[in-house]
């Protein structure tokens, strides 16, 4: 399991870092939903992992250390999807508006030549 979600991590931090780095606006931003994904990824692995038990507390068991899931990760990951949601949203529509003013979506604002 742990091998999977760290090679999913990986996958989504580095095609999100190959995306910023393109020319285009609406890359970059797909580039920084991939690598908000893949820190979310991250700090929700940091709770714990487990398959098949139940999310804070095995039923009938003392909470102690050793069957406790901890909530904050997922508290934190709750809150930056809802976070990186707006601001994709944000992001989205000063870019829509950037390509009707000036009719390109380079970063740069230069087109390519051929």
């Amino acid at each position: 399991m742990e091998v999977v979600l760290s090679m999913a991590i990986g996958v989504l931090g580095s095609a999100g870092v190959w995306l910023i780095l393109r020319p285009r606006t609406f890359q970059v931003l797909i580039g920084l939903a991939l690598l908000s994904y893949a820190v979310n990824l991250f700090i929700f692995s940091v709770g714990s992992l487990t398959l098949d038990q139940e999310p804070i507390v095995r039923v009938g068991a003392l909470p102690t250390l050793d069957n406790y899931s901890d909530p904050l990760p997922q508290s934190l990951v709750l809150t930056a999807i809802v976070i990186g949601f707006a601001t994709t949203a944000l992001f989205l529509v000063v870019l829509m508006a950037l390509r009707g003013l000036s009719g390109s979506d380079h970063v740069d604002g230069e087109e390519e030549r051929p």
